[in-house]
């Protein structure tokens, strides 16, 4: 082989291996080009439409052609924060109403999946059928569970009102679930019912990877139930903790699908979440502009309350490992 030959014959080489390199290092991209595409089409797109709405007047009356709409500026911020004007007033009480709710419905969520978890740690005959239980509220539609518990919480044919005023005879007069103060309760117990679930399903599985030795040389030293759980299976879940409550805490603030289809697109003062509200300022009184910069603040917030949640908590687990 002449010295030319071997020259070709490496410059091939080399350039198989460039093309090799290039195309694994194409190839992640390529995979992931159409997630980006749809994330661009679906959510970015959207949103920096909804902040260029939230800067215009737009009503119905530019609906057709809504780059037409007047530009406002900031006067749409203004309005929604100006708690002294009814708009204002009315987002800062919905905005505390779905705070309440919020608390609750995780604090719930978390306690009730946790302690079924744990129960469910052990085995047990009927343990698996228990497990397939506790999970069908999850599985169900979102639309099918929340329409059932509708029926269940009519005033004078619902099975809670039969149950606790027929059957245990509680008091006299039907309660009026989805109506007044009580709706606050009825979307809470909605809310609860359909999210525990998930907490169990994280928190059983995150349970799996607890060496039972610890437990046992627990038992050993004289250690009580709760304080396993207090001393052992808390502290070793605690990752997969701050994670789940970040989660339930953005659906459940987030959450528009109970409300709607529980109470309609008017839903009671007592159980008027900042997702409704919104939802109601913009396609009822037909203020896409007001209801935009509504939006833009609730996403602002949620952002805010996410970064100082992991702030706090990446410094926790940092003194912790130290």
């Amino acid at each position: 082989m002449t010295s030319a030959t071997a020259g070709r014959v490496r410059r091939t080489a080399a350039r198989v291996r460039r093309t090799g390199r290039l195309r694994r290092t194409a190839l992640p991209y390529l995979l992931l080009l159409p997630a980006l595409l749809m994330e661009l089409l679906i959510h970015l797109v959207p949103m920096v439409m909804g902040i260029l709405m939230s800067f215009r007047q737009l009503t119905q009356f530019f609906i057709r052609e809504w780059s037409r709409a007047p530009w406002t500026g900031f006067d749409n911020y203004s309005l929604a924060v100006d708690v002294n004007a009814p708009v204002g007033e009315a987002l800062l009480r919905s905005f505390l109403t779905t705070c309440e709710f919020t608390l609750l419905s995780v604090g719930l969520c978390w306690s009730i999946g946790t302690a079924a978890a744990v129960f469910m740690q052990d085995a047990f005959r009927g343990r698996g059928f228990l497990r397939a239980l506790f999970l069908v509220p999850y599985a169900l539609p979102v639309y099918a569970a929340v329409i059932t518990w509708g029926f269940m919480f009519q005033r004078d044919n619902g099975l809670v009102n039969h149950v606790l005023h027929d059957q245990l005879g509680m008091s006299g007069e039907h309660t009026f679930w989805l109506l007044g103060d009580n709706s606050f309760w009825a979307l809470l117990i909605v809310s609860v019912w359909k999210g525990w679930p998930f907490a169990f399903l994280i928190v059983m599985a995150a349970l799996q990877n607890i060496p039972k030795e610890l437990y046992e040389a627990a038992a050993l030293d004289g250690a009580g139930t709760w304080q396993q759980v207090r001393r052992i299976t808390l502290p070793s879940i605690g990752p997969v903790n701050q994670v789940l409550v970040l989660v339930l805490f953005l659906w459940t603030f987030n959450d528009f699908n109970t409300p709607f289809v529980l109470f309609g697109k008017s839903a009671p003062q007592a159980a008027d979440l900042i997702s409704i509200h919104i939802y109601q300022a913009s396609f009822v009184t037909w203020n896409f502009g007001t209801g935009s910069a509504m939006s833009v603040l609730l996403l602002l917030f949620l952002l805010l309350v996410t970064a100082v949640y992991l702030l706090v908590t990446g410094r926790g687990r940092s003194k912790a490992d130290a």
